[in-house]
């Protein structure tokens, strides 16, 4: 398990005082990294949009994961859509969060010491 932490104190709120900040680089180079996994993953396809239909908009959120030693580690950026004005059934049929829980790990860990198999 990782001793590192998120720090929420002073992320950036927004994209405009993320590129405010003085490290516009580093905030930058981690949504070119977002964007590419998203690409990546084909996690959207592209299409135009019908006259009558407003797109839902999406934000940028902000995070530094800090290390044991109290020092950024990581900056992280990911882009989520307004989902407040999301519909289902009309603006997405599946959700998906990469996201493990603890008791799923711990499960698997189990059950490969039980039938001793190499993880």
């Amino acid at each position: 398990m990782s001793n590192e932490v998120y720090h929420n104190d002073d992320d950036p709120k927004s994209y405009e005082e993320a590129m405010r900040s003085s490290n516009c680089n580093k905030w930058q180079k981690a949504m070119e990294s977002e964007i590419e996994s998203m690409k990546i993953n084909k996690v959207w396809t592209l299409f135009e949009a019908l006259k009558d239909i407003k797109p839902i908009g999406c934000k940028w959120v902000y995070k530094k994961k800090i290390g044991a030693d109290g020092k950024v580690k990581t900056y992280k950026a990911r882009l989520v859509a307004k989902g407040y004005r999301q519909q289902e059934g009309i603006d997405y049929d599946e959700t998906f969060s990469p996201v493990v829980m603890l008791k799923l790990i711990q499960i698997l860990l189990a059950i490969a010491a039980y039938y001793d198999c190499e993880i």
